[in-house]
C-alpha cells in the first residue's frame, strides 16, 4: 500500500531522511520508534506531502504521491491523520469537526455526514459530546474525536504522529484502545509513537530509526526480545532503566 524508495528529505545542511527504502502492507499496522529527531515523524508526514520530498520516490496503492500536479487535497481525503496535539476546530462543535470534511471535501450530504459522524463518536465513546466544543473535552476525548473526525472520511489507512505524547498518562489507555480496534477492523496503520507496550502488543512490525535511517524492521517479539543493530539495543536498554545514568 505504501513504497519508500531511496528517500531523502534535507533541512539545509540537516538530513532529515537518509535513503529510507520500506514498504508498508494492507492491513499492516507498523510502528515507528527512535529517539527524539531520529526522522520519525518526518517520514509519516512524508505520506501525506506535509513534508516534501528532495529525492526518491513515494507512491501510495501505486501513486508517486510527490509528482507535479498531484491532487494533494484528493490524496489526504485517503489517508486519515491524527496529529499529536488534536488540532481540532475550536469555533465548531464536537459534530461539526466530524462532518465538515465529508460535506466540503468529500461531496456528502448534511444528514449523511450527520448520522456517519454519530456513528463513529459513539465508536469512540463520545456519541453524547456531540454538541460540546472542544475546550470542554479533556486531553483524551480531543483525540479521540481526532480519529473520529480522520475515519470520517472513510479512508484507507490512518497515521499517527505521537497521538499520546501529549496527554497525561491516565488519558493514554483511551485513545490506545480506539486505536486497537481500528487494528482488529484490518485498517492500515503507520504510528509514530513512545508506547512500546502498543507496538509489542498491537504491531505486526516495528522499525527502529536513527538519524534519519531506518536501522532495524523486525516484528514485535523480535525487535523488543532480541533486537540486532547496536543503536536498537541501546534505545530499548534506555527505555527500560530510563534512571540508570546519571
Amino acid at each position: 500500500m505504501i513504497q519508500f524508495d531511496n528517500v531523502n528529505k534535507w533541512y539545509g545542511d540537516y538530513q532529515a531522511l537518509a535513503d529510507v527504502s520500506e514498504t508498508i502492507g494492507k492491513g499492516e499496522v507498523v510502528v515507528v520508534c527512535g529517539p527524539s529527531g531520529s526522522g520519525k515523524s518526518t517520514l509519516i508526514r512524508t505520506i501525506n506531502r506535509l513534508e516534501a520530498i528532495d529525492s526518491g520516490t513515494i507512491t501510495v496503492e501505486g501513486e508517486d504521491i510527490h509528482r507535479r500536479g498531484l491532487d494533494v487535497n484528493r490524496l489526504r481525503s485517503r489517508i486519515g491523520f491524527v496529529f499529536q496535539q488534536f488540532n481540532l476546530f475550536p469555533h465548531l462543535s464536537v459534530l461539526q469537526n466530524c462532518t465538515l470534511a465529508p460535506v466540503a471535501l468529500g461531496g456528502a450530504r448534511p444528514a449523511q455526514a450527520h448520522q456517519k459522524a454519530m456513528e463513529l463518536l459513539d465508536r469512540v465513546g463520545l456519541a453524547h459530546k456531540a454538541g460540546a466544543w472542544p475546550s470542554e473535552l479533556s486531553g483524551g476525548q480531543q483525540q479521540r474525536v481526532a480519529i473520529a473526525r480522520a475515519l470520517a472520511m472513510e479512508p484507507p489507512m490512518m497515521l499517527f504522529d505521537e497521538p499520546t505524547s501529549a496527554l497525561d498518562p491516565e488519558m493514554v489507555g483511551e485513545v490506545l484502545l480506539v486505536m486497537q480496534g481500528l487494528v482488529r477492523d484490518g485498517m492500515t496503520l503507520v504510528v509514530v509513537t513512545h508506547e512500546m507496550g502498543f507496538a509489542r502488543d498491537v504491531a505486526h512490525r516495528v522499525l527502529f530509526m536513527d538519524q534519519g535511517r531506518v536501522l532495524e524492521r523486525a516484528e514485535p517479539h523480535e525487535f523488543f526480545n532480541h533486537p540486532q543493530h547496536p543503536r536498537a539495543q541501546q534505545f530499548l536498554a534506555d527505555i527500560r532503566t530510563p534512571f540508570a545514568r546519571a
